[in-house]
């Protein structure tokens, strides 16, 4: 679990930092403003998520058997293709429709962090303090 979260942390990162830089140089001249801003929100959201994505798998190097972290990993990784790539899509093929998909993948990154909070909670709560 945690090896695969950290791979796809690593790759969602490459594919954010690739794709900011590729919609900042090669973009900035063929989509409008109103659809380069939302360009960048996919990248900025992208950039955050991934973030959390490498913590969730940093968090199941130590708590291997955590159901709650694991969900919470793979919510984010849907959470992350389903908004970030359906922003994408609508900032460059001009489908609206595809903005339709995005609500769903806001939604499970949502339920990603709560339930990354729960996890952290009870990985806090185990923590036995250190006597003075």
């Amino acid at each position: 679990m945690a090896k695969f979260f950290i791979i796809a942390a690593a790759l969602s990162g490459f594919l954010a930092v690739s794709l900011g830089a590729f919609g900042a140089h090669a973009m900035k001249d063929t989509l409008s403003p109103a659809a380069m801003e939302v360009y960048r929100t996919a990248v900025q959201y992208q950039m955050f998520n991934t973030t959390a994505l490498l913590i969730i798998g940093l968090l199941a190097l130590k708590f291997r058997q955590s159901l709650t972290l694991r969900w919470s990993g793979y919510l984010m990784i849907g959470g992350i293709v389903l908004f970030c790539g359906s922003l994408y899509g609508v900032s460059i093929s001009g489908i609206r429709g595809l903005g339709l998909i995005t609500p769903i993948g806001g939604i499970l990154m949502l339920i990603s962090w709560i339930m990354l909070a729960f996890a952290a909670r009870k990985f806090i709560d185990s923590v036995k303090p250190v006597a003075k």
